[in-house]
């Protein structure tokens, strides 16, 4: 699919008039809940054999010997559905101007086949921005719940908003939601393209060394790619409509930043199968994570741009739980072609014990 086919998919804008949301109509307090998502194991794996091929994600049979021990969904799947939700509910009908990241999301339970997911955002603070009085920023806690009521993903992070009288515009018009939530790869897809320097092997627990960086892999965002994921979790008028997105703040069109995350799960796959294979004798095995703080989207990512994503292991404790694990912490980055870091996150991960 080129950029050309998929822009001219979008349809005429329509007529109708539709509510506002500005910066003054977020009240503390607040909750708003949303429509469900029914995820089907098809969703779950053609998301993951993407961006998180890890047999829990992929292979229903594999998939009984993990921690879980069936199929489970992407947990970066779940905050991409979690942004479509959003999307839907307000985003595409207010003055928003984007999130300059995330402070934190756990991921709390399981997705599983099956499942019905609805968002339910609730406001914690708002505040007038003091540098552009034309906007304030709003502190929001989204939670993603299942059919059960039951919270499978928890996020909190604030949302940039044009205030009243200030001229900023909504998001411009057009059939933006005409495509599911289902991820559907574009025809002509950007490979992943793995580090020069051979792999280093897998590592337990008490062999990791705080402060050990590793390059996971390099991506190209073509418009393509940029298209295929925000139709189906961001459908925003910058990420899919090259025309809106040459008058929006990023000038071009600009990849997700939830698009960003997903390729550097991507490139973090890539990074493990070449360590298994670089492993003499049994791999050292990960477990789950529990979630991720301090995500930062620095700088946009433009229809064009490679970047190169790197991991550093940051620190690492024992598990009191899980006695034959231990949770190592890392801080992870991803920088452009001009050397620019445009995204970066500090995440944490179960890792097993070398055996005795």
């Amino acid at each position: 699919m080129s950029s050309r086919t998929a822009t001219s998919c979008i349809s005429a804008l329509p007529t109708e008039s539709r509510a506002m949301l500005q910066f003054e109509d977020f009240v503390v307090g607040e909750s708003v809940r949303t429509r469900s998502i029914a995820v089907s194991q098809q969703d779950l794996v053609a998301f993951a054999s993407r961006y998180d091929a890890q047999d829990f994600h992929v292979d229903p049979e594999a998939a009984k010997a993990s921690f879980v021990g069936s199929l489970i969904g992407s947990g970066w799947q779940s905050c991409s559905l979690l942004m479509r939700l959003i999307a839907e509910d307000f985003l595409l009908d207010s003055t928003g101007m984007g999130a300059p990241g995330i402070d934190e999301v756990k991921w709390l339970r399981p997705v599983f086949p099956g499942d019905a997911l609805s968002a339910r955002r609730t406001v914690l603070e708002t505040k007038p921005s003091r540098s552009r009085p034309e906007m304030g920023l709003v502190r929001f806690r989204f939670e993603l719940l299942n059919q059960r009521d039951e919270p499978v993903l928890e996020q909190t992070n604030w949302i940039m908003f044009g205030r009243k009288d200030s001229g900023i515009a909504p998001q411009p018009r057009g059939d933006w939601l005409a495509h599911g939530p289902d991820y559907e790869r574009p025809a002509l897809e950007s490979p992943l393209i793995a580090p020069e320097e051979p792999a280093t092997p897998t590592r337990f627990f008490e062999e990791l060394e705080i402060g050990s960086r590793h390059e996971l892999g390099s991506f190209v965002f073509t418009p393509e790619e940029i298209i295929a994921f925000a139709r189906s979790f961001d459908p925003q008028p910058f990420h899919m409509d090259v025309s809106a997105a040459r008058g929006s703040i990023f000038g071009g069109l600009a990849a997700s930043g939830w698009h960003t995350a997903s390729v550097w799960m991507a490139t973090m796959v890539l990074h493990r199968k070449r360590q298994l294979a670089a492993t003499p004798g049994r791999p050292a095995r990960l477990g789950p994570s529990p979630g991720f703080k301090n995500l930062r989207w620095s700088r946009p990512v433009l229809a064009g741009d490679r970047i190169t994503y790197f991991s550093e292991v940051a620190g690492k404790r024992e598990s009191a739980s899980r006695p034959q694990w231990g949770l190592f912490f890392h801080r992870n980055t991803g920088v452009n072609q001009r050397g620019e870091e445009v995204f970066s996150f500090d995440g944490c991960v179960f890792v097993e014990r070398k055996p005795t």
